[in-house]
């Protein structure tokens, strides 16, 4: 039996205890020595049932990470970073329409030398690596639902499509968040309507790092339609507004198409194609334009997968397209060089190639190369690899490595990780 089941069954048991006589609506059975308790108001009965289902019927989660990063930039000494990263979390069952949710986590240094983000003065030699030290609430929200609709306020995960403008950057320790409120509306057929207004943005760097956090006066909206099966047409426009990070501060709309089909029984293709234009937003001291576009496609066929694709983040008077609130590790490579788009813009050009091993170990290669977007600058190439393993419903080991053999002026960087992650 797991954790998660014996504390549900445990919060059951108290609730059904202290309840019961309210749910049924049963009266206490009287005594010769006591008389019998007022009869509860209807309204009270409504609250105190509620209340007990919500939590009665609660979801405990629970996620551990243990994580080695070994990581070495020409110039500066290799950093090797073991982090363990446990999160607890509680979200109640739905009761008229509520729910709730609290969440927290722990990252913690079991020794090693690493330099995290800056934040150790006697580490600034050493290659960063995003994961300090932090203890946080990392979620705490209210949420109502009714009508194929629902609104979220308080402090959340919000992950939007493919997550390159917006996600929760799931492969650092400390998870990015966002203070806000949130509605979706799912009424209409085949369509889907998402709009937030952030006012915090809580990074992964942690409440102790300068930018660890931003205030925000954001607006956010996203709406999607299903044209077909193989076939859906989001649109987007985000307006971004930082007040300690005005140079992130952007107005950006576009548009993606994205789906796949199986052109035969042992293969699928998916493909991905995407525009978007951004203009300086809030108070961003630099005046710009740019654009972003994006290609991808991908055939898989068991055990194999193949695919390749061509991005481009444009530049306008050395002030490039940026994406500040997207989980950045997914793309331009495992070696996060390019987290922050170069003042020239950046072009990259990617195949990649993967293959199921025996004992169900799936393999991944990546290859990367890189050029800026104004004047065609070679800014290098990298070769990315992955393997990992699942063992059971809830533990999964993972190997990683990316090697960034640098050019025009960029190092090279090496950065391997293994890691164990239990999650239940």
């Amino acid at each position: 039996m797991t954790m998660n089941h014996i504390a549900t069954r445990w919060v059951g048991l108290c609730a059904w205890a202290g309840l019961t006589g309210i749910v049924t609506g049963a009266e206490p059975a009287a005594t010769a020595t006591t008389e019998s308790p007022a009869p509860a108001s209807s309204w009270d009965r409504v609250i105190e049932s509620g209340i007990g289902q919500a939590f009665a019927r609660g979801q405990f989660s629970f996620n551990a990470r243990l994580r080695w990063e070994h990581a070495d930039e020409d110039g500066l000494k290799a950093s090797d970073a073991v982090t363990i990263r446990p999160r607890f979390g509680f979200t109640t069952a739905p009761v008229y329409g509520f729910q709730g949710m609290l969440e927290a986590e722990n990252v913690t240094s079991l020794g090693a030398s690493y330099n995290p983000a800056g934040l150790d003065a006697d580490e600034l030699d050493r290659t960063v690596v995003s994961d300090p030290e932090a203890t946080e609430l990392n979620q705490a929200w209210l949420a109502y639902a009714h009508w194929d609709s629902s609104v979220r306020g308080g402090r959340q995960r919000i992950a939007l499509d493919n997550q390159r403008f917006v996600g929760d950057v799931g492969w650092r320790q400390n998870l990015q968040t966002f203070d806000g409120v949130w509605a979706r509306t799912d009424a209409l057929e085949r369509a889907s309507f998402q709009y937030g207004y952030l006012w915090r943005i809580n990074r992964v760097l942690g409440d102790d790092h300068p930018q660890g956090n931003w205030d925000s006066d954001s607006h956010l909206l996203n709406a999607a339609y299903e044209i077909c099966s193989q076939a859906r047409l989001t649109g987007y426009g985000y307006l971004l507004d930082f007040e300690n990070s005005a140079a992130n501060s952007s107005s950006t709309v576009g548009a993606s198409v994205a789906g796949g089909a199986a052109v035969s029984e042992r293969v699928r293709l998916e493909y991905r194609g995407e525009l978007a234009w951004q203009a300086d937003g809030g108070d961003n001291p630099n005046d710009y334009e740019a654009w972003y576009y994006t290609l991808e496609v991908t055939a898989l066929f068991k055990p194999f997968l193949a695919g390749a694709g061509y991005e481009v983040l444009g530049s306008d008077s050395g002030t490039s397209f940026r994406t500040p609130l997207a989980t950045l590790h997914k793309f331009n490579g495992w070696a996060d060089v390019f987290t922050v788009t170069p003042a020239d813009g950046l072009r990259d050009l990617w195949v990649q190639g993967g293959v199921t091993l025996p004992l169900a170990i799936p393999l991944r290669v990546v290859y990367h190369q890189f050029w800026s977007e104004e004047g065609g600058d070679d800014f290098g190439h990298e070769l990315d690899v992955e393997l990992s393993r699942k063992f059971g419903k809830y533990f999964t080991a993972l190997a990683k490595y990316a090697w960034f053999d640098g050019d025009s002026g960029l190092a090279d960087i090496h950065r391997f990780w293994l890691q164990a992650e239990l999650n239940e």
